[in-house]
């Protein structure tokens, strides 16, 4: 049931790296957008492991992302965002805080679930050199790329429904009609939830710990929207895990959606009420198409 992709926004790459076998079941997917790129975070979990989420605040000095990092390891797992700080530095992308081209800072959120000992070993999780890893491979990529889904990159150890069945990667795509000026909304999901995915079939896993639990996203359109916009967007697009799942948002789940708007498509506008008919569209679409990316996940070979 692949339904498109998030990389069918123009400029938005994926890259994933992962480990499997001799103790190890996880991996680390990056999410590389264009310079340039807003973005906005919603946290609904109860139990979430993130990382520099505060600065996606529209209230905040910096609007814009370098990267997303989406990790295995629980809380340990969030040192992979420095593996992609170090490749964003040595590209150039960050936030610029002197007056040499080298001084910059580079503004990668990430969020994690939680698969520690998946794999028999609880101390094999992803490192920095594992978050160096999916960069590279979402910069290599090429424009418009198919991102790998099922169990790859975040979603290696993945498992839902109480750790009973395998969960993984999804992603899928929405193009909006005039009404919001032809934008494209993207979204990928590693699903890692307590809930069960509303799908026909599951594959059973073998024994091992369940764990706690946790669902993330990344919502991306070329719609031009300001920091506000695209929290809300992030909001709106929680909708999509709570329809494809049951249930969702629980204590022991850390489900967090990001959102990422490039700005290549302006809406329509200016009168506001037009522009309020574009927005509702637009994040309607949102929870639409993480919906799908949450069920892509399942059926992905």
């Amino acid at each position: 049931m692949n339904a498109g992709s998030i990389t069918d926004v123009d400029g938005i790459r994926v890259g994933h790296s992962q480990r499997a076998g001799d103790g190890w079941l996880t991996g680390v997917t990056v999410v590389l957008p264009p310079s340039g790129t807003v973005a906005g975070v919603d946290v609904r979990g109860g139990g979430p492991g993130t990382h520099e989420t505060d600065a996606l605040d529209p209230r905040t000095l910096v609007p814009t992302v370098d990267a997303v990092v989406l990790t295995g390891g629980s809380a340990y797992g969030l040192i992979s965002a420095h593996g992609v700080q170090r490749w964003c530095e040595e590209n150039g992308r960050g936030f610029p805080v002197g007056t040499a081209p080298h001084e910059i800072v580079p503004i990668v959120a990430a969020a994690a679930i939680f698969d520690l000992g998946r794999g028999g070993d609880f101390s094999a999780r992803p490192d920095a050199d594992m978050g160096y890893a999916a960069a590279l491979a979402a910069a290599a990529s090429g424009d418009h790329a198919a991102p790998g889904r099922g169990s790859v990159g975040a979603g290696t150890g993945a498992r839902v429904s109480q750790g009973r069945f395998k969960g993984g990667v999804g992603t899928a795509s929405i193009r909006l009609g005039a009404e919001a000026g032809g934008a494209v909304v993207g979204a990928i999901a590693v699903v890692n939830a307590m809930g069960t995915p509303l799908v026909d079939a599951l594959v059973p896993v073998d024994g091992g710990p369940g764990g706690l639990n946790t669902t993330l996203a990344v919502v991306a359109t070329d719609a031009l929207l300001d920091p506000a916009e695209t929290s809300r967007t992030a909001t709106a697009a929680h909708d999509g895990i709570a329809r494809a799942l049951d249930v969702a948002h629980t204590l022991a789940d850390g489900d967090a959606v990001f959102a990422l708007a490039t700005g290549a498509v302006p809406l329509p506008g200016p009168e506001r009420a037009t522009r309020v008919v574009a927005l509702i569209a637009l994040q309607s679409a949102a929870a639409e198409a993480v919906r799908l990316a949450v069920l892509d996940a399942f059926s992905a070979s």
